[in-house]
């Protein structure tokens, strides 16, 4: 399966962007979804997942209650909206594919999209 995430921009902190990760080839609905994010510097950071059927989600601590993760399996698309945007979550967002029901906290997937580019100014 390929993955392409698109979505991202510069927006002002309290801002709010939408990210879309679309899948090709592969059965979409099988797998497990997560988006994750890299800033200048740091380790490859875990944000959120999404389970086959999008009744499983799992957020990393720090983004809870401010993004929110979903899929459309007709449009073999998963989305990332992100609310009261912070500095601190400026990176780069990649969506990733595991062939797991299990909407688990990991960096390690089984498949990888080019990310996209989110700014945040204070």
């Amino acid at each position: 399966v390929q993955l392409q995430a698109s979505g991202g921009g510069l927006v002002q902190a309290g801002g709010s962007l939408r990210l879309s990760c679309t899948a090709s080839g592969g059965t979409f609905s099988r797998y497990t979804i997560n988006w994750l994010r890299q800033a200048p510097g740091k380790e490859r950071e875990f944000v959120a997942a999404i389970s086959w059927t999008g009744k499983g989600t799992n957020y990393a601590d720090s983004v809870k209650g401010r993004f929110t993760i979903s899929r459309d399996n007709t449009e073999s698309t998963v989305y990332l909206q992100m609310n009261s945007l912070k500095p601190e979550d400026t990176a780069v967002y990649y969506c990733a594919g595991r062939s797991s029901p299990f909407p688990i906290a990991t960096t390690q997937s089984d498949y990888w999209g080019q990310g996209t580019q989110v700014t945040v100014s204070s």
